[in-house]
């Protein structure tokens, strides 16, 4: 369920504010080929699941920039800002992959808002999003998502 906010004055004071988790849902070998044919990006251990079972991570994994795409997936699942007249993606900072996801793994997004501030007449809002897969340590990706609200 996502936290929400309605006013500029809620997410200005939201530092801080943890956002829980969203649901798992799985990484698919068809999913991973949709994203290196759409990027280019070919390389072995990505899409050759024989080559890949006797490689380093003993299968498939999701390529680091597809496993950085879903925070599109989950942020709208972690937060809604209400009552605007326009969000934007700014961008990111401090993207990591501390471990991998492989093929048919279970992955979600859990989050924290990290900062706020007034730019104009935005809400620039950082939420830290890390893409845990189910049953590790170690978190697949880590965020820091920038976005900009302007009210009504």
């Amino acid at each position: 369920m996502s936290t929400v906010f309605t006013t500029a004055k809620e997410l200005l004071e939201s530092e801080g504010t943890d956002l829980g988790s969203t649901e798992y849902v799985a990484i698919t070998q068809e999913q991973i080929n949709q994203f290196a044919d759409a990027t280019g990006d070919h390389q072995w251990i990505h899409v050759d699941p024989e080559r890949a079972r006797k490689g380093p991570f003993g299968a498939c994994i999701a390529h680091g920039y597809l496993t950085l795409s879903l925070a599109n997936l989950f942020l709208p699942q972690l937060m809604r800002v209400d009552n605007t007249k326009m969000g934007i993606n700014y961008g990111c900072d401090k993207v990591r992959f501390p471990s991998v996801v492989k093929v048919g793994s279970k992955i979600r997004g859990s989050g924290q808002v990290v900062a706020t501030e007034l730019r104009g007449e935005a809400v620039q809002v950082t939420v830290r999003i890390s893409i845990e897969v189910e049953a590790s340590d170690r978190p697949a990706c880590v965020v820091d998502t920038i976005s900009r609200f302007i009210f009504n």
